[in-house]
């Protein structure tokens, strides 16, 4: 093999620093992507909307990621509550409502920038048909510990723990009703181990979170390739989780029991082909309901009398457990 003339050996030098530094700038990127994507900042107080950012705004979020403020609860409830806090693998701080002659127990769980106050209308509604209310914060949000989020991983054991509690204090006919990141981590906790409840309301769940990151990227108008894979490789490392194999798509394989899963048309967030590879993939009876003008946001706030409808007659078809599955 021929040797590299002096001024081929310079060439080649400063081709292999500039790949270095190309390389180390990339990853330092997707490691605050990763950051901000996992990590709420207490100091922050202002959530950005992809949507609505300036083009200042998304060059700083391409290059540094977007600051998530740390959820809190801006109210509490107007019923009767009691708060109760549970050891988890993180501790949280749940709301427990109780209703007159319930039927049933609804336990609900709130998606990612979120905390158990913004489940609460949905609750007054469930609340109405005669159901007892568990409403959780999940690790990082409102009263519970941290700062972290594993998109659903490690909150499906809080799903778990949750529904320990209710199991214990004698609670039946429990009915599991997440929305986006509660939904998924409602079916990460099913796929761990088969729950003693009833059925399943699941609004807008993501399919993976690969394809969830993917879609953050896309929203603010940045090609995923290849941030999005750096990004989870990043927040695999800052977790402690294998976020690539994080699939509520597969994990609805193992759920057996009734299940209404709602998506809106619109969403910009959660595709289509997410929703039906998950509606295809539950194993028990089953009912897919769409709103065609929603995104990803409160059904009940977008279509309040076709939600009540729909939530209502899915929960009367529903019979009391009467054992565990």
């Amino acid at each position: 093999m021929a040797e590299l003339k002096p001024n081929q050996k310079k060439t080649l030098k400063y081709l292999l620093i500039g790949f270095a530094c190309f390389f180390v700038f990339i990853n330092a990127i997707a490691f605050f992507h990763a950051w901000n994507f996992s990590h709420f900042n207490p100091n922050a107080t202002k959530r950005v909307n992809g949507n609505k950012m300036s083009v200042g705004q998304k060059i700083s979020a391409m290059f540094f990621g977007v600051d998530m403020p740390r959820p809190v609860n801006d109210s509490l409830p107007t019923l009767p509550y009691e708060t109760i806090t549970l050891q988890s693998n993180r501790q949280i701080e749940c709301w427990y409502i109780k209703a007159d002659s319930a039927i049933g127990t609804v336990a609900l769980f709130h998606g990612y920038g979120g905390a158990k106050s913004s489940m609460l209308q949905r609750g007054y509604y469930l609340h109405s048909l005669g159901y007892n209310l568990l409403l959780a914060d999940f690790m990082g949000s409102g009263g519970s510990e941290g700062n972290a989020t594993t998109i659903g991983l490690l909150e499906g054991a809080q799903v778990k723990t949750c529904v320990d509690y209710l199991v214990k204090r004698g609670d039946n006919n429990i009915c599991l009703f997440g929305t986006s990141m509660g939904a998924a981590s409602i079916l990460k906790a099913i796929d761990t181990e088969q729950l003693p409840v009833q059925s399943l309301i699941l609004e807008c769940p993501f399919g993976t979170m690969t394809q969830a990151v993917d879609n953050r990227f896309k929203l603010m108008g940045v090609p995923a390739f290849p941030m999005a894979k750096l990004l989870m490789f990043w927040g695999c490392v800052q977790t402690g989780c294998n976020l690539f194999t994080h699939s509520p798509a597969n994990y609805a394989k193992k759920v057996k029991v009734p299940t209404l899963l709602l998506w809106g048309e619109q969403d910009d967030k959660v595709n289509r082909e997410e929703i039906d590879a998950i509606y295809n993939n539950l194993a028990g009876p089953k009912r897919l309901i769409t709103y065609p003008n929603a995104r990803h946001e409160s059904y009940l706030n977008k279509y309040s009398s076709e939600w009540q409808s729909d939530v209502a007659g899915f929960l009367a078809t529903t019979k009391p457990l009467t054992n565990t599955p």
